[in-house]
């Protein structure tokens, strides 16, 4: 009974939020309080919360701590190289500027934290899909797709999981899997482009007037750009298209193109409105008054040793950020109120991501103090015929994909991983190919409602989880078989 009433609460939850019949907050709270009354157990709710709480409060306050300084950094100028650097790789052109956004998200990955690379790809990449019009959720998929791949890093957390759980070395599980893993970056980079090729058509070509995009003078004369769109509509014909300022289409379509197309264009929030546009491009204005060009080095300084003990592991990683955020605050912004200003310019995003953290602790707390992930998992388990015994590592790197996404790498390194590594173990399956296989389904993890850093993604995004739920679980899913079965290729499983 627990194994059935799992499935169908987690289905239940992703029916509304992709239907968009409950926010995710409310799905996260309302749908499991009501489950834990069914399995009988509506006694220990209090307990259940409390104790899934209690778990996450350490990511809730890294969050509210990471986005506070990135933040900052954001606002002080830091990143404004790098936006322009993207802009001149990406030339107005989609397919750059998506391939551009999986490039981005890969190199930041390299931090192992899901959460700063989120913040720092949306925010240099948020006001070019404005301008251009382009799906929000192409940029939301694309870069969780990625950082889920390279969140295999043996400092990202599931490789160091699945060796602590089942006493092996780190290295010898992640150095193996690195073809198979990059043969996984290598499809990311091909989603990049087919979905880029999509919004290409979609839009058309365009080109810029004026590369600073971000740029917003008080004089609408100087900011004046024309976007020139020579795509193709529906019938063949070419057409042109001017924006200025930010309001206008800006493109050279007519509307038309395949259904996943318009699902794209309208996932985005339908944001063709002149006042969406304004949205975000205000951010990285190279005329504000929060720059700091002065302290340029000192903040570079300040992130690359905050990156660095990141890495090392040298404090918890609430605490780094939370010095981090004190220092940058600081340092950059002495007077008292110009403090709060920053603070209250980043109170939105805070409040949304702690809130959703939260929220999933109450989804966490229920599915896992009932029992009902317990009882899945070893469902799915004893599911396995015996003929697939000597195919352990195989059943496992298909397990990952699915499991992953409905569990925490908590849940599924510690409780799962060990039941696997013993079935595996009774036909002459290594542990070390089980803990390998069991990375494969990161991909697609990234994205599960179960991580606090996609509420980062598509807060900051401004895109519904639902959507990105919707558009992201294929690809992501596809990318995974694709690590596994280059895996299986390699002899690595």
């Amino acid at each position: 009974m627990l194994t059935i009433l799992g499935f169908v609460m987690i289905a239940a939850f992703l029916a509304l939020i992709m239907m968009k019949k409950m926010s995710p907050m409310a799905a996260l709270v309302l749908i499991p309080a009501l489950f834990c009354i069914l399995v009988g157990q509506g006694a220990h709710l209090g307990d259940y919360v409390l104790k899934g709480i209690g778990d996450l409060a350490p990511t809730a306050a890294m969050l509210m701590f990471a986005i506070i300084y990135f933040g900052v950094m954001i606002d002080v100028g830091l990143f404004d190289p790098v936006v322009r650097g993207i802009l001149k790789f990406c030339k107005a052109d989609p397919v750059r500027v998506v391939i551009g956004t999986a490039l981005l998200a890969a190199i930041v990955s390299l931090d192992g934290d899901g959460s700063t690379t989120f913040m720092i790809t949306v925010s240099a990449l948020y006001p070019l899909y404005k301008r251009l019009k382009m799906s929000l959720v192409v940029m939301t998929g694309v870069a969780a797709t990625a950082n889920g791949v390279m969140n295999t890093l043996p400092w990202g957390g599931p490789t160091a999981r699945a060796a602590t759980a089942l006493k092996l070395d780190a290295g010898d599980i992640f150095v193996p899997m690195i073809p198979a893993l990059a043969v996984g970056l290598v499809a990311v980079f091909a989603l990049a482009y087919v979905l880029g090729r999509r919004e290409r058509k979609r839009l058309g070509v365009l080109t810029l007037g004026d590369t600073r995009l971000v740029a917003e003078a008080a004089d609408e004369k100087e900011t004046e750009q024309v976007l020139v769109g020579a795509g193709a509509g529906g019938t063949g014909g070419a057409g042109r298209g001017t924006q200025r300022g930010t309001g206008g289409a800006g493109t050279g379509t007519d509307g038309t193109g395949t259904d996943a197309d318009r699902d794209a264009a309208t996932a985005s929030g339908g944001r063709a409105d002149a006042d969406a546009d304004d949205d975000g491009l205000q951010v990285l204005d190279p005329q504000r008054a929060t720059l700091r060009p002065k302290l340029y080095w000192f903040n570079a300084a300040l992130t690359v040793a905050l990156l660095t003990l990141l890495i090392l592991q040298a404090l918890p990683i609430p605490v780094l950020f939370l010095l981090g955020a004190a220092l940058a605050l600081t340092v950059n912004f002495p007077q008292m109120k110009d403090q709060k200003a920053r603070v209250a310019a980043h109170a939105e995003n805070v409040l949304n991501v702690s809130g959703m953290v939260f929220a999933a602790a109450v989804f966490t707390g229920v599915l896992t103090g009932t029992g009902m992930v317990e009882h899945m998992a070893r469902w799915l388990v004893s599911g396995i015929p015996d003929a697939l015994g000597p195919h352990m590592g195989i059943v496992t790197g298909v397990l990952s994909i699915p499991l992953t996404y409905f569990m925490s790498n908590d849940g599924f390194y510690f409780g799962i991983v060990p039941i696997l590594a013993e079935a595996g173990a009774a036909h002459g399956v290594a542990p070390i190919e089980i803990a390998r296989a069991s990375l494969v389904g990161q991909a697609l993890h990234m994205s599960s409602p179960l991580v606090p850093a996609v509420y980062v993604l598509v807060g900051m995004a401004k895109v519904e989880f639902g959507d990105h739920t919707k558009f992201t679980v294929k690809w992501a899913a596809l990318t995974s078989l694709v690590v596994l079965c280059a895996g299986v290729l390699f002899g690595i499983l």
